[in-house]
């Protein structure tokens, strides 16, 4: 839950960045929110900021090590982080995907560039945990050209991972990250149109 001080915070933090935000709050209890692009550690400051405008709480995934760090370990949480533990998922996917089925409300953000540094594409993770937890994909956004930020779609995965993504390049294709060189192209390694012989296990 978000408070009315957290809320006026981060519209404090947009106007005197000179942002502002755009969109409308995400209706969805359950979702993986897509940040990008990333190519700035200004991102998060400025991801969290418009959450919190928004009245939007956000969280991420981070190891149980980090949240039991003395002094760092409450700040993560204040932010958002949410503790998994790896020893009992074979990968980070399965530990998101087993979150959300334990929750009755989970917003998870993830970074599909993975990276603030330019890759040839995107990773793939964002889309299985979506597809595999039966959420939506909201897609949030930074357009440092224009200076706003937001929530765009929540987009509702088909299966076919080709027009899914065409979709999310219809929507990222005109935001311009603060280093457009470092930008990643919006597309993954792979792309089939039917995920079913590639879906991935526990």
């Amino acid at each position: 839950m978000i408070s009315t001080s957290q809320r006026l915070a981060g519209q404090n933090l947009i106007r005197a960045l000179g942002w502002r935000a755009e969109g409308e709050r995400p209706q969805a209890r359950k979702a993986v929110v897509i940040a990008a692009p990333h190519t700035s550690n200004l991102d998060g400051v400025l991801l969290v900021a418009f959450a919190w405008s928004f009245s939007l709480d956000i969280q991420w995934m981070v190891k149980q090590s980090v949240v039991r760090t003395p002094g760092l370990g409450p700040l993560v949480t204040r932010l958002g982080g949410v503790p998994v533990d790896r020893s009992q998922s074979r990968d980070l996917v399965g530990a998101t995907v087993d979150a959300f089925a334990r929750r009755d409300s989970l917003l998870v953000v993830v970074s599909p560039p993975g990276t603030r540094s330019r890759r040839e594409h995107w990773k793939s993770g964002f889309y299985w945990i979506a597809w595999r937890a039966k959420v939506p994909i909201v897609c949030s956004f930074l357009d440092y050209r224009r200076r706003v930020g937001g929530f765009g779609p929540t987009l509702e995965l088909s299966g076919d991972m080709a027009r899914d993504m065409d979709r999310l390049r219809a929507f990222y294709g005109p935001i311009q990250g603060r280093h457009p060189e470092r930008m990643t192209p919006i597309r993954l390694e792979r792309e089939p149109s039917c995920i079913e012989p590639y879906a991935r296990t526990d």
